[in-house]
């Protein structure tokens, strides 16, 4: 492709990758510079344009960056007598950037660290790079020493054996920590500006994984690095450093000795606390906290067993939350507070509770400031944050973490006393604000919706029994201002107590009047909470709300449609909850009254969506209002005796020819489709067997519904069907479980119709439907589906999905394999018992092992050419399970089919003897009957062949300004 003496393609090509051109250009180029990336013209190419002063920067990284791909992944390209040759011209080139680019020197640092970790017979490697570099080139060493232990912990990349792997990471790593540690002493010694050099504490990071914890802190390392706190390049290096200490030390009774050394340190630091915060550095004082609550996340153990001694570590983290006006530290503590939430609380540690408690009690306090809203810079007292969407939301999911620390705190210092801080701040807001409260103004109303949004927040942990502050918080609730923002609070926090409400009924019709009045506010967000609450009012109070199933309908008619289609829902799941505990004769009548108007809406939607076919927006309101339907359907589902009419089933079959009629105007519709996909279903999963007298109707919608849109969310409600009228099932007779099969081999049929007529890649979401109805079919019914006719179309139907390169539909697909395959096993992934089920499960083997043998080639070669080259990295698993498989029930013939697979690879693709090593280790598992192990040789094989010649190489992410895809 290129030679040493002419890359000028490869800048040319760069050079495109950067300009300003036509898109099919670029991607011409890509291609080239990935195939360069890989090609043998690379070695001599990249060192040339590295050597070249005169080439631009990004040339020169991009070289760094390929030459780092080739030593990892394409290193026996090289004969080994040329690899002493290729680790002077690194040395040489690194003496070259030892001043910079520091992008390009650590490349060239990491590409030597790689070369080191497979040269296994380069022995001294910290020595010559030492020695090699010099003293004048600090930076670079360290540098090198830095990513050394990085790039050996990332071995499993590098095509080594495990046990050289192992021998090479004692050599490099365990060998030399002794003399790097020698080697960091001395270098710290060697000047002030050393020991300040944040080179030197990264390096240090990097290497306490290797070197004992206890060395470093009896070392002058420890000085530099409590040092390096008070000098602002050095600091986040130096903070770094501490917390990778801390983490060394968490088996604290093996690390008692380290820790008391530390510790002292530690609290040193303090004073750093408030006189950070006074400098307005907002990244300085998030660093300074993380450094304090990693400790206190380490240490939990100590502070829990020694609450006297290790107060002050808790005290000083929680002076950084205090004083974290910015808020953007104090979430590095949260942790922590859960940590030792978890510690405390066991009855073990009631003393160190104790003692605890004051500071807890504060933690709550400092909390409830955070959560306050800031004050709007402008005219708009609603635009908190000057129109910046992305820090509003940031701000609300902050919210809810501080949230979780509340909850902590309840456990801590009990519910009663967390809600008593609510309510005394409340009765102060009211003590001094109320009066100067008004309908259009609400002074300081963020000190007021602070403690309304930490009531919601704690409303997961208090008791439905609590006695002690809800009685007089909830009349609070109801009467507070009418500003949006408390109103949606307030809302929010009663929806949180329903459950408190219900057993305590006087305290209901107040708190439903409020909610319910809010369906009318002016705010849509209020409106919506509203909506929200009414759900858990309707759920949790539904047997006090009995009797009141027509007013509620009055209401929910009118106010439906002023309503966004999730709010919807959710006041449709508090109608559904009422209308499920009416008693059972009146369950069709009530159904009637709410579904009624509902029908009534889908036949007025479908009819406008019908007239205006191209208008997605009138499609997707057919669907909302289905969805409508099914909340009913699945909420309202009361048990009735087999002698009884289930009256919601006999509402059920008003309204079924209506949702087929829609299916029939809508054949391309995938909202609609799906949704009453879905409703159907949902009739199946509720009512179970109480479905049977519309099961033949059903049947037939569904059969017509796929053969007619061939949409896969027919297959996936047959699905339901088949497992709820299995032959398995009790209430079931023969006659019906035969038919509910046939209906499945009607579906089937239908299915392989339509991959006769499509390729794949026009299926996907079809042919996941669809085998996930095939698992089903296996697991139900797998008595009569696998010694089957139509067990064999549909294995060739799986072998024809495997081209697809989307995770879901292979994942099914794979997965539907394996569990079909598991039956010519000795234990399939379903099993019955019995004497018929013993003869079943001889045939069952026999149709398996029948199936392996005609088509075992074939599925090994779809399996492991995707492994090699298109499978996504999350479906490696479960196709690596089809070949373990194979290799159960034919394990030499599986071991040559693999030979076979191997031996249709382009020429050169595997390195020489490579494929040869992996079938001679394949075969000795097989000898030893260790067949399990042969999962880790295909994964290590297939992936190494990934790496080096499918997935995209490092260093052309940053030309196009995308993301490197890691391998």
């Amino acid at each position: 492709m290129v030679g040493i003496d002419n890359f000028g393609p490869v800048l040319a090509a760069l050079s495109v990758m950067q300009s300003n051109v036509e898109h099919n250009q670029k991607d011409s180029a890509h291609k080239y510079l990935e195939n360069f990336q890989k090609s043998r013209d690379a070695w001599t190419a990249t060192v040339a344009i590295l050597s070249g002063s005169d080439q631009p920067t990004e040339a020169r990284l991009f070289a760094a960056t390929t030459l780092k791909g080739k030593i990892i992944y394409d290193l026996d390209q090289l004969p080994r007598d040329q690899l002493p040759g290729l680790r002077d011209s690194l040395l040489n080139l690194l003496s070259t950037y030892a001043n910079g680019p520091k992008p390009i020197r650590t490349q060239l640092c990491v590409c030597l660290a790689n070369l080191a970790i497979q040269m296994i017979e380069w022995k001294n490697v910290v020595e010559l790079v030492g020695s090699s570099l010099g003293s004048s080139a600090g930076d670079c060493v360290l540098d090198f020493l830095r990513v050394l232990p990085e790039e050996v912990t990332e071995g499993r990349k590098i095509n080594l054996s495990e046990e050289d792997l192992v021998m090479r990471t004692k050599e490099l790593l365990e060998d030399n920590s002794g003399r790097v540690l020698q080697l960091l002493i001395n270098y710290t010694k060697s000047s002030v500006t050393a020991a300040q050099n944040p080179h030197l504490l990264d390096c240090v990071s990097s290497w306490t994984h290797e070197i004992p914890a206890a060395d470093i802190v009896k070392s002058p390392l420890l000085d530099a690095i409590t040092n390096g706190l008070s000098v602002d390049s050095s600091f986040d290096a130096a903070v770094e450093c501490m917390t990778t200490l801390y983490r060394e030390t968490k088996d604290v009774d093996e690390s008692i000795d380290v820790i008391q050394v530390l510790y002292p340190r530690v609290l040193e630091l303090q004073p750093l606390i408030r006189q950070v915060a006074s400098e307005d550095d907002a990244e300085k004082f998030k660093s300074l906290t993380r450094l304090f609550s990693e400790a206190g996340e380490a240490w939990v153990v100590l502070i829990t067993r020694m609450p006297n001694d290790f107060r002050h570590l808790v005290e000083a983290i929680l002076e950084c939350c205090a004083l974290d006006t910015d808020r953007e530290a104090i979430s590095a503590t949260f942790y922590f507070w859960s940590d030792l939430k978890q510690m405390i609380t066991v009855e073990k540690y009631a003393e160190a509770r104790s003692k605890y408690v004051d500071l807890f009690a504060q933690l709550v306090d400092v909390m409830i400031k955070h959560l306050e809203f800031p004050t709007a810079s402008g005219p708009n007292e609603l635009d908190l944050f000057d129109g910046d969407r992305q820090q509003e939301e940031n701000f609300r999911e902050f919210r809810h973490k501080m949230g979780d620390v509340l909850k902590d705190c309840c456990e801590v210092i009990s519910v009663t006393q967390c809600l008593n801080k609510t309510f005394d701040i409340i009765n102060t807001w009211i003590a001094t604000y109320a009066s100067q409260a008004t309908d259009t103004s609400v002074p300081h109303w963020q000190k007021l919706e602070a403690p309304l949004f930490a009531i919601r927040g704690m409303g997961r942990m208090v008791p439905s029994d609590e006695s002690s502050v809800l009685h007089l918080l909830i009349p609070l609730i109801v009467q507070i201002p009418d500003h949006q923002k408390l109103r949606f609070q307030a809302i929010m926090a009663l929806g949180r107590y329903t459950e408190w409400t219900a057993l305590h009924p006087e305290y209901l019709q107040p708190q439903l009047q409020f909610v319910v009045s809010a369906f009318n506010h002016e705010s849509s967000e209020v409106r919506e909470a509203a909506a929200l609450a009414f759900r858990f009012f309707g759920s949790d109070c539904q047997q006090l709300l009995q009797t009141e199933i027509r007013g509620l309908h009055s209401f929910y008619d009118a106010v439906l449609d002023k309503l966004p289609p999730y709010s919807q829902e959710e006041l449709t799941e508090g109608a559904s909850c009422v209308i499920a505990v009416q008693p059972k004769e009146d369950i069709y009548s009530s159904l009637k009254l709410y579904c009624d108007p509902i029908v009534e809406r889908l036949k007025h939607r479908a009819s406008k969506a019908q007239a205006d076919p191209g208008n997605k927006t009138l499609q997707i309101q057919v669907a909302e209002t289905v969805r409508l339907l099914i909340i009913f359907i699945s909420n309202v589902n009361p048990h009735y005796d087999s002698s009884e009419t289930n009256q919601a089933v006999a509402y059920c079959q008003e309204f079924l020819p209506i949702l087929s009629q829609v299916v029939s105007v809508f054949p391309t519709a995938l909202p609609v489709l799906e949704s009453i996909g879905r409703c159907w279903r949902s009739m199946v999963v509720s009512y179970r067997t109480g479905v049977l007298p519309l099961l033949p109707e059903l049947a037939r919608q569904l059969a017509d519904g796929f053969e007619k849109t061939r949409q896969g969310c027919f297959l996936w409600a047959t699905g339901a069907v088949l497992r709820e009228f299995a032959a398995d099932n009790e209430q079931v007779d023969a006659p019906t479980a035969q038919a509910v099969y046939e209906f499945f081999e009607q579906q089937a049929f239908a299915f392989l119709k339509i991959m006769d007529q499509l390729p794949p890649q026009e299926l996907p979401d079809v042919i996941e439907d669809f085998f996930h109805l095939t698992e089903d079919a296996l697991i139900y019914t797998h008595d009569q589906f696998v010694p089957s006719a139509i067990m064999t179309p549909i294995f060739t139907a799986a072998l024809s999905a495997l081209v697809l390169e989307q995770e879901h539909p292979l994942t099914r697909t794979l997965r539907y394999l394996g569990d079909l395959l598991s039956y010519g096993t000795d234990h399939p992934h379903s099993s019955s018992f019995g004497a018929e089920s013993a003869a079943a499960a001889a045939k069952n083997k026999a149709a398996i092992k029948s199936l392996v043998s005609a088509q075992g080639e074939a599925l090994v070669q779809r399996v492991l050419t995707g492994m090699m080259f298109t499978f996504p990295r999350d479906t490696l698993q479960d196709a690596s399970s089809v070949l373990l498989l194979l290799f159960e029930l034919a394990p030499e013939q599986t071991a040559g089919w693999i030979q076979q697979t191997l031996d249709m690879l382009p020429p050169g693709s595997i390195k020489p003897g490579e494929g040869e090593k992996l079938i001679v280790a394949v075969r000795e598992r097989i000898q030893t009957d260790q067949t399990h192990k042969i999962r880790a040789l295909i994964r290590d094989f297939t992936t190494s062949y990934r790496r080096r010649h499918v997935a995209p190489r490092e260093g052309l992410g940053r030309l196009v300004g995308g993301r490197e895809q890691k391998v």
